[in-house]
């Protein structure tokens, strides 16, 4: 009994210590922005599913997060499927420029770190089913101001809304050069932590891959981990 019992603690510590990683799987060039995952270099990758808050709580109404991820050479891939309850978007939305306070909206949001020692350094990327965006260079003890917003990443974003049967579709294209000092290579790790925001008032609801145990986003010590796969799915 004893035996069995210790067989099953280690086999449960595996599976919570792979709980916080991420793969990203490789892909031999860049690919055209559809927010499809029956798309053949979507369709195999397996992703990983949130369906919890900030707190590691079920979120209520069926809402759901599943988030891919693949990568080139050039570039760093993510596509999260939403399913959603409601929808609070911003009146008048503008894709050419950013938008401060997209976070008080719907949104998709990337918290991505390339050094594994400072985890106050990261990047910020949040998107709306609208197709707004914001990129914020985050130095999170940094005082007064933690965000420089006016920092241009680059990325690009793809977005499909199913009204019928409430899937928002995000596709997002981040430039290595804007988050990664050197090329990427398989076996690299980045920080990471992936989140949702939906609804508003009392209903309001805030998804996270990683629990951060916070009412804040930025608790970086919190965050997971995403490694690049040689693989391609």
């Amino acid at each position: 009994m004893m035996r069995f019992l210790s067989a099953f603690l280690f086999v449960s510590l595996i599976v919570c210590a792979q709980d916080d990683r991420m793969t990203s799987f490789a892909i031999k060039k860049d690919v055209a922005l559809s927010a499809d995952p029956a798309k053949s270099h979507w369709k195999k990758v397996k992703g990983v599913v949130t369906t919890t808050d900030r707190f590691g709580k079920p979120v209520p109404g069926g809402s759901r997060t599943e988030i891919r991820s693949i990568w080139s050479p050039e570039n760093l891939y993510f596509l999260f499927i939403n399913k959603y309850e409601n929808q609070y978007l911003k009146s008048n939305p503008s894709k050419t420029d950013e938008t401060w306070g997209l976070w008080d909206y719907d949104v998709s949001e990337i918290f991505i770190g390339e050094d594994l020692q400072n985890i106050n350094l990261y990047k910020e990327f949040e998107i709306s089913p609208q197709g707004e965006w914001i990129d914020l260079d985050v130095i999170h003890d940094k005082k007064p101001q933690p965000v420089d917003w006016k920092w241009n990443s680059g990325f690009k974003t793809e977005n499909r809304v199913d009204s019928a049967n409430k899937i928002w579709y995000c596709e997002v294209q981040i430039p290595w050069k804007s988050i990664a000092k050197a090329a990427p290579t398989p076996g690299k790790e980045f920080r990471l932590n992936l989140y949702r925001i939906e609804g508003s008032g009392q209903g309001r609801k805030y998804m996270a891959w990683r629990p951060i145990m916070n009412p804040s986003y930025h608790t970086p010590e919190k965050f997971g981990r995403m490694v690049l796969s040689a693989k391609s799915k």
